[in-house]
């Protein structure tokens, strides 16, 4: 299969923070205090998951250093934590640059995700708690008002990666929650959201309530048979999506 990137995941790339910076937005309301290091992860990793730095960006440490007004050591440890993580592609010679999706990423994704957030449900299904439920109840509500009300589709992303988030809570292991949680910045950089396809919205909203119904009742079996089956729909949307 030949090779595609994807440009940019739609995300407010025209954006800038208050202080006028493509990366700004991303400092607002991080705490001062903590390891520089830390911040500077956090600030580059949601820059490239928005798409802010977009696939194949150079990444100069001595400008995001200036324009994160810090040293380049920090910057630095970034790069290298961000390229462990598959977002960054460091080389010897030319330096860093924001990893490209592929056709093929986006299928190996896909094929990993429907196993865990399967095995994810299952294990929510025996672990959750009435926090969770309580939780996947508010989200389903509020995921029926946005599509009912046909509201944009990043409030209904937002709410989807929330949910979702819960179930890895539920599963109480830690690590199907950091292996989802990989995923899912993955997921992050496709670009369009199944959302888009005709009734998709509302479908997803049931499916979801049928897999919160399933871990409420406590069968296992059923959350992770559903789980797997939506993660299975939205695999084949989105590679109707890629051929069209």
């Amino acid at each position: 299969m030949q090779e595609k990137g994807f440009s940019d995941t739609g995300g407010p790339s025209g954006s800038a923070g208050s202080d006028g910076s493509r990366l700004g937005r991303y400092l607002e309301g991080l705490p001062r205090h903590g390891h520089t290091t830390d911040r500077v992860t956090r600030v580059l990793r949601e820059a490239i998951l928005d798409g802010v730095l977009a696939p194949s960006t150079w990444l100069r440490e001595a400008e995001l250093a200036k324009e994160l007004s810090v040293s380049r050591t920090p910057v630095r440890e970034a790069l290298r934590r961000l390229s462990v993580e598959g977002l960054v592609n460091i080389t010897a010679h030319q330096g860093a640059m924001v990893a490209r999706m592929t056709i093929e990423d986006v299928l190996e994704v896909y094929v990993v995700r429907e196993v865990l957030e399967g095995l994810a449900a299952r294990l929510a299904a025996r672990h959750r708690s009435q926090r969770h439920l309580d939780g996947f109840e508010d989200l389903i509500a509020r995921m029926r008002r946005a599509a009912a009300e046909g509201q944009a589709y990043p409030e209904l992303t937002r709410l989807n990666l929330a949910f979702h988030k819960v179930i890895r809570e539920a599963s109480g292991n830690d690590y199907v929650d950091r292996f989802l949680t990989q995923v899912e910045h993955a997921v992050r950089r496709f670009g369009r959201t199944t959302f888009e396809a005709p009734g998709r919205a509302q479908e997803a909203v049931e499916e979801h309530a049928r897999i919160f119904e399933a871990i409420a009742a406590g069968d296992a079996e059923a959350a992770e048979k559903l789980a797997t089956e939506h993660m299975r729909r939205a695999r084949q949307l989105r590679i109707q999506m890629l051929i069209d």
